[in-house]
């Protein structure tokens, strides 16, 4: 009975689920960065192995032999005309897998160094490569300024 459920769900009801799914991981990386549980969520590949799976999917319900032509040789206007219909469900979805990848990556990177990450985290939600650009910088500073209060503390 649910298997029927699931397969006669809509492209719109997977979208909003998708969108809903993502959320609690980003909270906990925002708001609970140090709680135990965060860490241990945070170790399991498994929510990427279900967005993957629901990616495929619509994909694969998506593709036609039109999409598949403006894929193999894009222009800016037929990607833009996909945008437009519901294959956007399925670029969309692309977005939330790999933007919460890069996320789990910016937040273990903060973890292992110290280096905070709750802004780069909060614009990696909202505009992924801005929130990787972020954290790249930060790091850098980061690591300029813990680099010379050991050379300092060494000399003292």
């Amino acid at each position: 009975m649910v298997a029927v459920a699931v397969l006669m769900m809509t492209t719109f009801q997977w979208f909003t689920i998708a969108n809903v799914f993502v959320l609690p991981f980003w909270a906990l990386m925002i708001i609970l960065p140090q709680w135990d549980w965060t860490r241990r969520i945070l170790t399991s590949y498994l929510p990427f192995v279900g967005l993957a799976l629901l990616y495929t999917a619509l994909f694969a319900v998506v593709l036609t032999p039109e999409s598949a032509k403006v894929l193999a040789n894009p222009t800016l206007a037929d990607i833009a005309q996909l945008f437009g219909q519901e294959q956007v469900a399925a670029a969309w979805v692309h977005f939330l897998v790999m933007d919460l990848f890069v996320g789990r990556w910016i937040y273990w990177e903060g973890q292992r160094t110290g280096a905070w990450t709750s802004h780069s985290l909060v614009l990696c939600l909202l505009v992924g490569p801005i929130g990787l650009l972020s954290h790249i910088m930060t790091a850098a500073v980061f690591e300029r300024f813990s680099s010379t209060e050991t050379v300092m503390a060494a000399e003292d």
